[in-house]
């Protein structure tokens, strides 16, 4: 392991802490504030978010709403399998990109309403490519697929013999608008519309960005150098008005505040090296890890995260390693509650 490898955070005792199922009401969940200045660590719920924001604040959020790109599948020989989609190859639904665990070119799955999908072939990311034998749109998966849940909360329920409630509604933030992704804007769970508006009437300023999370963000690292993870590339967007509302809050002195990784991600894609953000179109491909010099955001609101993944390393960047692994033990210690339903952070 090289010293940028974060294999301490594997130490930690965290399965037990695994969330299965979101806070209730959503800004109920804890957050624990780190204080980069001094190493400080305060203990409080989301709710209380407004205490440390003000005028002077701009949260970036990503508007990117989850889609059902988790479709059910029988093998030939009868035994269950899954296909997660990842993104059409073409225009006419046919034929696409997914992840599917024990399966080889050649071999045909059978979907829901008796649609076939031959497996053509396996892409050097590890995806594979699959031709489906009628269309695969938007009104087919609205009555087909379901939302791809990460598969440690659907252990985490099964090991513990739980029921949830539905996920359709919860793996979803309040502001999702636009679908595409494939993983959820977790960091975003925690605000409810109550909470939206005391921020708003407190004067804090929101922008909304794009970014399609894929395969990228949950991929693991597991390079024995982790500079050598290749970060895959996601759609990303930021529209004029919010490269402006942006840019025009730095420029005032004002504090930006990222929600969520992919949030980041976006700033730093979308930035110059004097922290400019300009708009258009894109592919997120940067892996940030420790050592990366951050240029828009100053504060940053995101998850507690999965061991060897590209948010943890991100996270660890933003915070430093040894005060990153301090807040996480602090938070092992006080049973918070972890990953994509989880609790959260503040890093400030």
């Amino acid at each position: 392991m090289t010293e940028d490898s974060l294999a301490e955070f594997s130490s930690l005792e965290i399965d037990p802490l695994i969330a299965d199922r979101p806070a209730e009401p959503r800004d109920s969940s804890r957050l624990i504030v780190v204080r980069r200045s001094d190493g400080g660590l305060l203990h409080k719920n989301f709710r209380d978010l407004p205490e440390f924001l003000g005028p002077g604040d701009l949260l970036v959020l990503n508007r990117s709403k989850v889609w059902k790109a988790r479709l059910e599948a029988v093998k030939a020989t009868g035994g269950k399998s899954e296909i997660l989609l990842m993104a059409p190859a073409g225009t006419d639904g046919l034929v696409w990109t997914g992840l599917c665990r024990k399966i080889v070119p050649g071999q045909v799955l059978t979907c829901p309403a008796g649609r076939k999908a031959q497996c053509l072939a396996r892409n050097p990311d590890g995806s594979y490519t699959f031709r489906f034998s009628g269309p695969v749109e938007e009104a087919y998966l609205a009555e087909n697929g379901a939302v791809p849940l990460p598969r440690y909360i659907l252990k985490a329920r099964s090991r513990r013999g739980v029921q949830a409630p539905p996920d359709e509604p919860n793996y979803q933030t309040v502001y999702a608008a636009e679908a595409g992704s494939i993983a959820a804007h977790t960091a975003g769970f925690h605000f409810t519309p109550g909470l939206l508006a005391r921020l708003s009437a407190a004067g804090v300023k929101t922008a909304f960005i794009t970014l399609h999370i894929g395969w990228g963000t949950f991929r693991p690292v597991r390079s024995e150098d982790p500079a050598a993870h290749v970060m895959m590339e996601e759609a990303c967007e930021v529209a004029p008005e919010a490269a402006e509302a942006i840019n025009a809050h730095k420029a005032a002195g004002g504090r930006v505040i990222a929600v969520g990784t992919s949030s980041m991600r976006t700033l730093e894609t979308f930035s110059d090296e004097k922290g400019v953000v300009a708009s258009g179109s894109g592919k997120a491909g940067l892996f940030i890890l420790p050592g990366h010099r951050f240029k828009v955001a100053g504060a940053f609101i995101t998850n507690l995260h999965v061991p060897d993944s590209a948010p943890l390393y991100m996270t660890a960047a933003f915070a430093g390693r040894e005060l990153l692994f301090k807040a996480y033990t602090e938070a092992v210690k006080e049973k918070y509650r972890f990953y994509s339903y989880g609790d959260s952070m503040f890093l400030c």
